[in-house]
């Protein structure tokens, strides 16, 4: 399911360093037995912290750059000493360390604390200060702050006890002999402690975002996030308040807070495991798990706070196979993208979208042997590491010493979707996992949830085993200045407002099937010159970015035309997205939305365009397909029939196509179907005829019967204004009668109010005197035709003898004397 990727390996980046070292000062070739390295936290950079045993008897702390690859010896104990929390700051001269006080033994008779907290200068070393001797454990934190002074002479240390509270100390420090950086009135030091958080029973870390979550529980459960920020300020941004047992924490929860390798829970201390997941977009999930006393199922929820509702899960583990352990009883939860994974090692993986959280076929669900994570290890062992690609996620082995990056394999997801279902049975039990698989794959498949539900079948809208309850309205409470601040808390809250919004507003979803009456209503009414205008401005700018994205792919003749009904659909679909846009969602600003709609609807046209060229390619289509006078080939009928789908499916979501389809899609009817079914589809209006295309077909095409009536039935089709237009390029005698008729009644409706001539002597016509009518329409084009016309004014390529022959000819063929 998961792509791994390995980063760091303790053995191979640091162990065989330490060896190759502990050789050269010992002169010994190999210490391997000697040497007992573990991992102790990791910092916001990246850096690695560890500790190991040498040979010489000491405990050691060093650093993994995992930019460079390099490592660093930090500190030096004079005794192996038990290090169960560690933290480096920035600027690397400040150690903080909490040691576990050996109690067993003589130690045991010795008046000592259980958890010794130390700072220590390392730059170079020099002086340690006690900060705590406890008898609970403690977890030290540097913050890492991003400033932009050059010379930083303080650091911020965050200290977390097991009693539940957490303090603050702001170390000064200072210079000495341009290099010694060392604490100033170290004396001082524990009046600078600041009391951050009074009560807590679950606390976690987030060294990416400087924020720090904790529970506390007095009628219920309430979760706030302090944020941290550069100026050293802190604040509570957050409150949420969470449905979980009273007994949920027996004991208090440290998450993300580096590895202790010297403390051991209790079977039955740890019923509740949770987690919080936030990314750059502005979404923050809260997931957490509860075992039930029965140990036959499951329980989790997963609260999406920017969707402002949380759902919880009940999954059945069978009877036998239950586990026996209690800590086998927590789930993994892992956050690839926006899916949250929840994995229990043996029995199933949950794949949930936090996006689309209405239907529960959207989330992917493995059981059994397909539940397999790919994991070379024992999930315990397993931590969740924040990492800073959103796509991706780190996960850290503590038994081997080994981080790799996690992702969503496509091909996982691929193998899924070829897979059979079982005897062709719509209730197949791969049938919600290959539908889930597509949503993962199109990547937030489907703008319609509501078509959707009509579309797929009910067996496939549940997962069996699996029961989810969904709870609206969670209401966080933003405080302080998240309100006005930039960044991860302006878009968390900005999401959330927009939920709670979009719940309340009737239709707030887009739906192209709403331009529909908009779009009947353009065709049949003339609009203002204005609107024209603005419809076409809205056009140009879709197709500027289309032709910029495609310049060098002409494999597909579309693009290359001057469609003005699919123009003018193209700047209406833009007008009305605009509009609900910024009716529905205004605090994006009116030149994001611009943005956004014009680059929405370049590319549904480019979709279309992609999607033409795969099949163009697969069937090795070349340039001959536009002629008209040649059958379609078996494989150009495949096309048809497949670019007859895409027109069906644009229809019926009111979705414009890309300038010249029509034309294409015409000139393949015209060849694969009998002009009988060409017909049809025209008067079915499946079929819209461009000026372009019946141009090409009244050129391209000989004057046989056959295609002379096909001629004839196509212009029956045509409007009047585009019939006079095409007339003009087909060689014909009707053509000609046609521009004659219009030559005529352009003339005479040019002429003058006088009431007629008169004939003189002169001027008294010697041919056909018999057939009035036509030689006083002759005479009549004559004289208008020398009333002083402009030499420079633009004519027609025909004359009064072209027009007064062309209607003798139409005269004898009405009376029966010549033959068409």
């Amino acid at each position: 399911m998961l792509k791994l990727t390995q980063k760091f390996d303790l053995h191979r980046d640091v162990v065989f360093d330490i060896l190759r070292k502990e050789a050269s000062v010992c002169r010994v070739k190999e210490y391997s037995e000697a040497v007992d390295t573990c991992i102790l936290n990791i910092e916001r950079d990246g850096s690695i912290l560890y500790s190991w045993k040498g040979v010489t008897g000491t405990t050691r702390i060093g650093k993994f750059d995992s930019n460079t690859k390099q490592n660093k010896l930090l500190y030096t104990f004079d005794k192996q000493v038990c290090v169960s929390s560690c933290s480096l700051n920035k600027e690397e001269t400040l150690l903080a360390v909490s040691l576990a006080q050996n109690t067993k033994g003589e130690e045991r008779l010795k008046p000592i604390s259980k958890c010794l907290t130390l700072l220590i200068e390392i730059h170079p070393i020099n002086n340690t200060k006690v900060l705590k001797a406890v008898d609970c454990r403690v977890k030290v934190q540097f913050l890492h702050q991003e400033t932009d002074r050059k010379s930083v002479l303080e650091s911020h240390l965050l200290l977390f006890t097991e009693d539940g509270y957490v303090d603050l100390y702001h170390v000064l420090l200072s210079k000495q002999e341009g290099y010694r950086v060392v604490m100033a009135y170290p004396e001082r030091l524990s009046k600078t402690a600041e009391r951050i958080v009074e009560d807590f029973c679950w606390v976690q870390w987030d060294g990416h975002t400087q924020r720090m979550y904790y529970l506390t529980l007095k009628e219920k459960f309430l979760l706030r996030c302090v944020q941290f920020y550069s100026n050293q300020n802190c604040e509570t941004v957050v409150e949420l308040v969470l449905e979980m047992p009273a007994n949920s924490f027996r004991t208090v929860k440290f998450v993300d807070l580096g590895f202790d390798h010297y403390h051991v829970e209790k079977a039955g201390q740890d019923p509740v495991r949770m987690q919080v997941f936030t990314d750059r977009t502005g979404s923050m999930c809260v997931c957490y798990s509860q075992p039930l006393e029965d140990r036959q199922e499951l329980t989790y929820t997963v609260v999406l706070v920017q969707k402002d509702c949380s759902k919880k899960f009940r999954v059945s583990l069978g009877g036998d196979d239950s586990p026996q352990n209690s800590s086998q009883l927590h789930p993994l939860f892992i956050p690839v993208g926006y899916y949250i994974l929840v994995y229990l090692q043996g029995y199933f993986l949950h794949c949930i979208n936090s996006r689309q959280q209405e239907m529960l076929c959207h989330s992917l669900f493995l059981s059994g042997h397909d539940a397999n994570l790919g994991l070379q290890c024992q999930a315990a062992d397993i931590t969740v590491l924040h990492a800073e690609e959103q796509s991706s996620s780190c996960l850290l082995d503590l038994g081997s010493g080994r981080i790799h990056t996690a992702e969503l394999s496509p091909a996982y997801l691929l193998q899924i979707l070829q897979s059979d279902t079982r005897s062709g049975c719509p209730s197949s039990k791969t049938d919600p996992q290959r539908l889930a698989a597509l949503h993962c794959l199109l990547v937030y498949m489907g703008n319609d949830p509501n078509l959707e539900l009509k579309d797929v079948p009910v067996c496939l809208l549940e997962v069996p085993g699996v029961f989810c309850t969904t709870e609206l309205h969670i209401q966080p409470v933003f405080k302080g200045k998240a309100r006005g601040l930039q960044g991860f808390w302006s878009d968390l809250q900005w999401n959330t407002e927009r939920t709670k919004y979009l719940d309340t507003v009737p239709n707030p979803r887009y739906r192209t099937s709403q331009i529909q009456a908009d779009w009947d209503k353009l065709r049949s009414e003339r609009r203002p010159s204005s609107f024209m205008n603005h419809m076409e401005e809205n056009t140009k700018k879709v197709l500027s970015m289309v032709n910029t994205w495609c310049l060098d792919k002409k494999l597909v003749p579309l693009f290359q035309e001057e469609d003005h009904q699919q123009r003018m659909f193209i700047g209406l679909t833009v007008d009305k997205l605009r509009e609900h846009l910024n009716r529905h969602l205004p605090g994006l600003g009116k030149k994001k939305i611009d943005s956004l709609v014009v680059n929405y609807v370049a590319k549904l046209l480019e979709l279309i365009r992609r999607v033409l060229e795969s099949v163009w390619l697969k069937h090795k289509l070349g340039p001959r397909i536009l002629c008209l006078t040649r059958q379609g080939s078996p494989a150009e009928c495949s096309v048809f029939h497949f670019m007859f789908r895409i027109l069906e499916s644009t229809r019926g979501l009111c979705l414009p196509l890309p300038p010249g389809y029509h034309t294409l899609f015409a000139v393949f009817a015209v060849r694969c179907l009998p002009h009988h079914t060409f017909l049809q589809y025209i008067d079915h209006g499946f079929l819209l005829l461009t000026e372009t295309f019946v141009s090409r077909l009244m050129t391209d095409l000989d004057n046989s019967d056959a295609n002379e009536r096909l001629k004839f039935s196509i212009l029956k089709r045509l409007p009047e204004p585009m019939v006079q237009r095409i007339c003009h390029t087909w060689d014909h005698p009707v053509s000609s009668a046609s521009i004659s008729r219009d030559y005529v009644r352009t003339l005479l409706e040019k002429q003058n109010k006088n009431k007629g001539f008169a004939f003189t002597e002169r001027d008294k016509p010697g041919f056909r005197p018999e057939f009035l009518p036509l030689t006083y329409l002759a005479k009549t084009l004559s004289d208008i035709e020398a009333q002083a016309p402009n030499p420079f004014e633009e004519q027609e390529n025909v004359d009064a003898r072209f027009v007064e022959e062309t209607a003798l000819m139409q005269t004898l063929i009405l009376l029966g004397f010549e033959k068409k």
